[in-house]
């Protein structure tokens, strides 16, 4: 035998891109998966390492993060050839979720402006990662009253 043997039955639904959901009353269910917890989260991890695949994205990698961080669940991780790639690809991914009703949730974005990072998170997001304890050893830049900087 291959793997562990089937123990139990699942049960519960488990949720598709297409809203629909599916019963796992009649599945199998083996010890590993009865330890990992079912994520809405592994469809949309699947279709965008297929849609980044589409644009011939290299090094496509999907992580299961379950038990590891309560941060997410998943991580896609690809490559692009070039800086022009690597847009192409993120836009047809942020597209072809978004066609199948899947919409990012707005508690972190991530603006990569080369030589700038910004981050806008929610605020319980900004606590937990507490990233100006992380770069700890940056300096602050000073703003203005209104606490915006010119682009010069």
């Amino acid at each position: 035998m291959l793997g562990p043997a089937p123990i139990q039955s699942c049960t519960g639904t488990f949720g598709s891109l297409s809203g629909k959901t599916a019963s796992l009353s009649s599945l199998p269910c083996t010890a590993f998966m009865i330890q990992q917890r079912l994520s809405p989260g592994e469809p949309i991890a699947r279709r965008a390492a297929a849609l980044a695949s589409e644009l011939k994205a290299t090094n496509l990698v999907v992580l299961d993060l379950r038990g590891v961080t309560d941060m997410t669940d998943f991580f896609v991780i690809a490559s692009g050839t070039s800086d022009t790639h690597v847009r192409a690809v993120a836009s047809h991914v942020l597209e072809g979720l978004k066609e199948e009703g899947v919409t990012t949730e707005g508690r972190w974005a991530l603006l990569d402006y080369l030589d700038c990072v910004v981050h806008v998170f929610h605020p319980a997001q900004r606590q937990f990662f507490q990233l100006e304890r992380l770069w700890g050893d940056a300096r602050s830049v000073d703003l203005d009253d209104e606490g915006k900087g010119g682009v010069q």
